[in-house]
């Protein structure tokens, strides 16, 4: 079974102990953090690429290379070849952030209209870097630092960027009628 096909048996709740040590981005800190061998987590959220567990009372985030840490099958992180064109790389960004979900809204940051724009800027160098700029759905949300490390980590598969500058604005605010109708759909907004 793919291991996108498995993430969608999984429901929330259920618990699972890991099988071997995993990194994981703690919720809502953003800050990459080690869950043991053994440790039992219960599912919250798999969408996109990465599953949301529950471990002690803190919430994680698990991308999808390490899901064989859950006993499933990894998601081979997102790469990019390296003759790709400027356009090539820009839809490879679109792609990522559209992977990219608050670890407590089953829609994508794209979707729910949190992603501004994007600039890649080339250095004479040759490096590119990504600079996003979103916000969150109220100023006061804690899952910015969360959003912005998986965004980080999802487009740094290319090899052509170098760094990845995530940039939360307020200006102008987030409403629901930057959602996508899909996105409206999926919340039951209609």
């Amino acid at each position: 079974m793919a291991a996108l096909e498995q993430m969608k048996s999984l429901y929330k709740g259920q618990e699972m102990p890991l099988q071997r040590d995993v990194e994981a981005i703690s919720i809502p800190f953003g800050k990459t953090v080690t869950l043991t061998e053994d440790s039992v987590v219960s599912i919250m959220q798999a969408k996109g690429s990465s599953v949301s567990v529950a471990y002690e009372g803190r919430l994680f985030l698990i991308e999808g290379a390490n899901l064989d840490a859950l006993g499933l099958e990894s998601v081979p992180r997102p790469t990019l070849h390296e003759d790709a064109s400027d356009e090539e790389l820009e839809q490879f960004v679109w792609d990522q952030l559209r992977t990219c979900f608050d670890p407590e809204i089953p829609v994508n940051i794209v979707d729910l209209g949190l992603v501004y724009g994007c600039r890649i800027e080339r250095l004479l160098t040759g490096e590119r870097i990504v600079t996003v700029r979103m916000t969150l759905t109220a100023p006061g949300c804690g899952m910015g630092e969360v959003i912005a490390a998986d965004a980080r980590n999802k487009i740094l598969g290319a090899p052509q960027i170098s760094r990845v500058h995530v940039e939360t604005v307020f200006d102008p605010p987030w409403s629901r009628e930057m959602m996508s109708e899909e996105a409206k759909l999926e919340l039951g907004m209609f």
